[in-house]
């Protein structure tokens, strides 16, 4: 299904349909502020681990990362110490994946590695669906490496792509081509690890 949302405005009957979904334990390709990403309720493990296979993610190896609404829901599911808190009210919302320690609130799938990716996005239509559904949504992108741009951006041939495996396509406009900034912050000093789309304020 292809629902049209507008970031502007975001319709609540919309984000219901897609928080129904979410909690049905679906899978969901929305928008960011950086590219289109696919996606389930972090919490719903059997949703997490289809959509790892899916992506050729393996959760032990790999970072997975969580969309938070706001700032103050990131300390039930990450460790922030002051220093990081900071830089992180400085940068979001915005396009940047702040790696840190997880919390116990996290299901087992994530503890493997010990670290989750937390995610802020500048955009309203993520932001309300993690509101409504009250809790974080993972977050991969929808990229697999050969894809040709319109594929990323285009929310219609995303659907055409991806319409076998998601429950719910939301076309919430032309996507963007680069990914996020990565920024570990689980040493003394905050690293960034993959320069993306953003400038991170120190």
């Amino acid at each position: 299904m292809l629902i049209k949302i507008y970031p502007d405005n975001p319709n609540p009957r919309e984000i219901d349909k897609v928080v129904s979904v979410l909690n049905d334990g679906g899978i969901i390709i929305y928008p960011t502020d950086t590219l289109y990403a696919i996606g389930c309720d972090a919490l719903n493990v059997r949703a997490v681990e289809k959509i790892c296979a899916l992506k050729g993610i393996n959760p032990q190896k790999s970072n997975l990362s969580i969309i938070c609404s706001d700032l103050s829901s990131i300390s039930e599911y990450a460790k922030v110490d002051t220093p990081t808190f900071k830089l992180m009210k400085r940068n979001l919302p915005g396009p940047f994946t702040f790696i840190l320690p997880t919390t116990s609130s996290l299901p087992k799938i994530y503890k493997n590695k010990k670290t989750v990716g937390i995610r802020v996005p500048d955009n309203n239509i993520v932001r309300e669906m993690v509101s409504q559904l009250g809790n974080p949504i993972l977050s991969t992108s929808v990229s697999q490496g050969d894809d040709e741009i319109e594929y990323l951006t285009d929310p219609e041939l995303i659907h055409e792509k991806w319409s076998s495996v998601a429950d719910i396509v939301i076309d919430g406009g032309t996507g963007g081509i680069e990914p996020s900034t990565v920024i570990d912050c689980t040493g003394d000093e905050p690293v960034i690890i993959r320069q993306g789309k953003g400038v991170l304020i120190l």
